[in-house]
């Protein structure tokens, strides 16, 4: 399995070592959130089946391109894997990057930008309501990801972790996370990879069910999604 270049546990400090130790006790805890992401993904993707074939007729509508668009993200313990969401930009949005880096909204190796014209129209009104999430289901269902965990990074983001920073990569990242519920674009990334480390250390089904409920709150107000 090919591994991006930060190793995290080579980096792991002491608490998260701790904490990694004491989640592994709790083997029947992890086997419950996968069984959980299996179901809630399952009635999740079924139940947005229809809403899927909209999106994806106005996309191809309003821009030239499919409608997918699969990325290489990093996963658990550095792993790679092809992330599916619905494509928000125009097709030439990654050779585009260059002319627009010098407004990144956010300080860190994250590039976030309101009003970024690489966006799409219909992109811009996936991205509010975050339906261009929903293909994400099945990197749930693939085992890639979970419902609940650190938002999965770039390859080259990872390339200029801090040590701290790559104690997200010691769990399955999810569809949503406490950066998710605190504030999303508008966090800074110190902050962000805080709220990471925050999750790592006191991971718990009961954490996941809070995230999971303050989530459905934060997606219908569109809070500080962009």
């Amino acid at each position: 399995m090919q591994r991006a270049g930060v190793q995290p546990f080579e980096h792991a400090d002491g608490q998260f070592t701790l904490r990694a130790s004491g989640w592994r006790r709790f083997a029947y805890e992890a086997a419950l959130k996968r069984l959980l992401d299996i179901f809630l993904a399952t009635i999740g993707l079924v139940a947005s089946l229809p809403l899927w074939l909209v999106i994806a007729v106005a996309i191809r509508f309003d821009s030239p391109g499919r409608a997918l668009f699969i990325q290489e993200r990093v996963g658990i313990h550095g792993r790679l894997f092809r992330f599916y969401k619905f494509r928000s930009m125009y097709i030439d949005a990654e050779q585009r990057l260059a002319d627009v880096q010098a407004q990144n909204e956010i300080d860190g190796p994250v590039f976030k930008m309101r009003n970024d014209p690489r966006v799409s129209r219909v992109g811009a009104l996936l991205r509010r309501t975050s339906l261009d999430e929903l293909p994400q289901l099945i990197n749930v269902l693939k085992g890639e990801m979970s419902l609940v965990g650190p938002r999965p990074p770039l390859p080259r983001e990872v390339e200029q972790y801090r040590p701290g920073d790559a104690v997200r990569l010691s769990v399955k990242p999810g569809l949503t996370c406490l950066w998710q519920i605190r504030g999303r674009s508008h966090v800074g990334f110190d902050q962000w990879m805080e709220y990471d480390r925050e999750y790592v250390r006191n991971m718990s089904l009961w954490l996941d069910a809070q995230i999971l409920l303050r989530t459905v709150w934060v997606v219908i107000s569109c809070r500080g999604a962009y």
